[in-house]
């Protein structure tokens, strides 16, 4: 005897439905699916970067101030050096000088009358004060030569310490990046491949919106019918006009590209292949 099937079970597996979606424009979802997966990489690559967190730019400051101390120290060691120069300069100056007194001495013996004595006497006075002035600038020149090295002493001792704390950011910084570098040499490698299923001119509106928004979101989905972004409330027709998938809309307050669930979905399906 025929075993009777149950009308109940195969009414249901008949009555099974298909539901349809509206008519989609494939070329607009596929871009935005392409739009949301690029978003996605690049969020991870975000993340990365921010387990890194400052120290590039804490490693590219040191660098900064070591080369200015470096640079500072060259200053100072140059400006030592031509001071020194210009001490000995000073010295065969005022040996000159004395040579003069002397002549002028010896000339005192041999004047004829108190004129030419005096006009010798003159020269004597204005030789000695020549002198004088000289050996004021040495004085002063090794007063400044004394702070000079003063200052590269500190300088040195500032640059010591710049190096060492370098040298301990250059090797967290190597031990984060050695940690990383795999994930994001891979999550570069799906941007570039992303990059390559969008229009030119959606690209580039998605660099803009991106490198403008300060988390670095171009594209959101909306969530409890706001941008997933700004956060501003998006009116039920516009996202209506979202679901449709028949053109990229955009966040009228942060201008942002807005997806829906299912575009989201794609994606995330897309990434896990």
């Amino acid at each position: 005897m025929a075993k009777k099937v149950s009308t109940k079970k195969v009414e249901e597996q008949v009555e099974a439905p298909v539901i349809l979606r509206p008519d989609v424009d494939q070329a607009i979802e596929k871009r935005l699916v392409a739009l949301y997966t690029l978003q996605s990489v690049d969020s991870e690559i975000d993340k990365i970067r921010i387990i890194r967190g400052e120290l590039p730019q804490a490693v590219q400051d040191l660098e900064d101030e070591i080369a200015g101390l470096n640079t500072r120290i060259e200053n100072f060691t140059t400006e030592i050096k031509e001071t020194e120069a210009a001490n000995k300069a000073r010295q065969v100056e005022v040996s000159d000088h004395e040579e003069l007194i002397k002549k002028y001495q010896k000339q005192q013996d041999n004047v004829r009358n108190n004129r030419e004595f005096e006009s010798l006497n003159k020269e004597i006075e204005f030789q000695n004060l020549e002198i004088q002035l000289c050996e004021r600038k040495s004085k002063e020149g090794k007063a400044k030569i004394s702070e000079l090295k003063q200052h590269i002493e500190a300088a040195k001792q500032l640059l010591e310490n710049r190096e060492k704390e370098l040298d301990a950011k250059r090797e967290e910084l190597t031990s984060i990046i050695a940690e990383t570098e795999k994930d994001e040499e891979r999550l570069r490698a799906k941007s570039k491949e992303q990059e390559q299923f969008i229009d030119e001119r959606y690209l580039t509106a998605y660099k803009r919106i991106r490198n403008a928004a300060r988390n670095g979101l171009a594209v959101v989905q909306i969530d409890r019918d706001s941008c997933g972004g700004c956060f501003s409330n998006i009116p039920p027709q516009r996202q209506m006009e979202i679901k449709m998938h028949k053109k990229v809309i955009v966040c009228e307050n942060c201008g942002r590209i807005l997806v829906d669930d299912d575009i989201a979905e794609k994606a995330k399906a897309h990434l896990e292949k």
